[in-house]
């Protein structure tokens, strides 16, 4: 396999192909990455994103109404616990646009955000200033966007943003990192044609136990569960889940939507889904129904 790196959008990217990507379809897939940053990413100045949390009004984007309609379905499933205006409580703990990691106060998200947000195929409008942040399934939307650009490639393409890992074609196995020990894997699960995403609370993580994966009702960074793995057909379905799995009613939306899953504890518990292919070294791992976080 012939593999290409690089960095973008704050992370490390590599695509695998069975043979070298021609330069056009390398900078198809530059091209495409640009794009969505600039639309949606609210680390930049310039992007569409940031304007609207300074001035409110509306942009164009065809990621507008697959995105924000996957959250909608988030933000039922975990009664308001994950919710794209949670930007400003991450801003509030330091996870700003200069990364400050310096914690204040918690601030709760809009609870009514669908009164604020609206969205249709065309684009996303805000009736006041608001600040989206879609990195609950953003990164998992770029990466099935870049897999589609390689559409014609022939031969097994895998694409790794961080972590969030689609594949086409060949079987890949894949291990679920320890999330307080890189060194070592909890698991392994092999992924062909499907999508695995991972989120775990040591991945941006600062200050007094602050870290990414917060609860908007709260503002709160979640303290029970430590570490999520979705197994989906596409990446943005696998990676909304494994934000989703952090909060009660998680492993309910991902039964809904036909995705398998791990989750490790705290404490050290692991929990799948019955039907998941992963392959398990934590002694004592089960599928019985969490506690409430």
């Amino acid at each position: 396999m012939a593999s290409w790196r690089f960095e973008a959008i704050g992370t490390r990217w590599e695509i695998e192909t069975t043979d070298p990507l021609a330069d056009p379809a390398r900078a198809a897939v530059d091209a495409e990455i640009e794009r969505f940053d600039r639309e949606w990413s609210r680390f930049r100045d310039d992007s569409a994103v940031t304007r609207l949390g300074r001035e409110g009004g509306s942009f164009g984007s065809p990621d507008a109404a697959p995105m924000l309609d996957a959250y909608r379905e988030l933000s039922a499933a975990t009664g308001g616990a994950v919710n794209p205006l949670v930007a400003a409580s991450l801003e509030a703990l330091g996870y700003d646009a200069g990364y400050s990691l310096v914690g204040g106060d918690a601030v709760r998200a809009p609870d009514a955000w669908q009164a604020q947000v609206s969205w249709t195929t065309a684009g996303v409008a805000a009736s006041a200033p608001a600040l989206l942040d879609v990195g609950a399934l953003g990164k998992g939307r770029l990466v099935d966007l870049v897999m589609d650009l390689l559409g014609d490639v022939p031969g097994d393409v895998v694409v790794d943003a961080g972590g969030d890992i689609r594949v086409r074609g060949a079987g890949v196995r894949i291990g679920l990192e320890h999330p307080y020990d890189a060194t070592k894997a909890i698991g392994v699960v092999e992924v062909r044609d499907r999508a695995l995403c991972a989120s775990a609370v040591n991945r941006r993580a600062w200050g007094n136990g602050l870290h990414h994966v917060l609860d908007a009702r709260t503002g709160l960074p979640v303290r029970t569960w430590a570490a999520t793995w979705a197994l989906a057909p596409d990446a943005m379905t696998a990676d909304a889940v494994s934000t989703a799995l952090f909060f009660d009613g998680g492993p309910e939306l991902a039964g809904a939507w036909g995705v398998e899953w791990v989750r490790m504890s705290t404490d050290g518990r692991v929990q799948h889904s019955p039907g998941c292919p992963a392959e398990l070294f934590i002694a004592g791992a089960d599928t019985r129904p969490a506690a409430p976080n």
